[in-house]
């Protein structure tokens, strides 16, 4: 479904960014409409895909998953269905958080959060290394974050001011 945004909506998406926990009243408030309409548009930017959903930002080390690595992977063959099989062989894995397939010298970068070294290490050299199809693997653990900032680049009336 196809939707054209004007600079309300553009509005509506970056305050449901920052807090997604925000009441649809406090939402109508920020952006200058009652609270009626403003639901309308928030429904109207879920059905149209552009919500796709609300979640929390936890801190992992808090819980003590104080390791965070990044691993690539380089597979044998790149045919569609070898790239499919090793996706849905990644969706699997607990400690992959995130997943991307890549251009160039790697095939996927994986964000993995592990409780420690050890589990991390475990995991590279039971699952990932010896999954069917994977040639290297190259991993990189962190020192720390930098910066965390989930979604995109908003400007208040849409990606004409960025």
């Amino acid at each position: 479904m196809a939707i054209e945004l004007d600079a309300t909506d553009w509005r509506i998406l970056k305050e449901l960014q920052a807090d997604g926990r925000m009441t649809n009243i406090a939402l109508a408030n920020r952006i200058g409409l009652s609270a009626p309409p403003c639901l309308r548009r928030v429904r109207a930017l879920e059905e149209a895909g552009l919500i796709s959903g609300y979640t929390a930002l936890i801190d992992e080390v808090a819980l003590g998953y104080a390791l965070t690595a990044f691993a690539m992977v380089r597979l044998h063959n790149q045919a569609e269905s070898d790239l499919r099989a090793f996706e849905n062989r990644v969706l699997g894995w607990p400690l992959v958080r995130e997943a991307y397939m890549l251009s160039g010298e790697s095939d996927f970068m994986l964000k993995c959060i592990a409780r420690d070294l050890p589990e991390f290490q475990n995991f590279v050299l039971d699952a990932l290394t010896s999954a069917p199809n994977v040639a290297s693997v190259k991993t990189f653990l962190t020192i720390r974050r930098t910066k965390r900032e989930p979604g995109v680049p908003i400007a208040v009336t849409g990606p004409e001011e960025t």
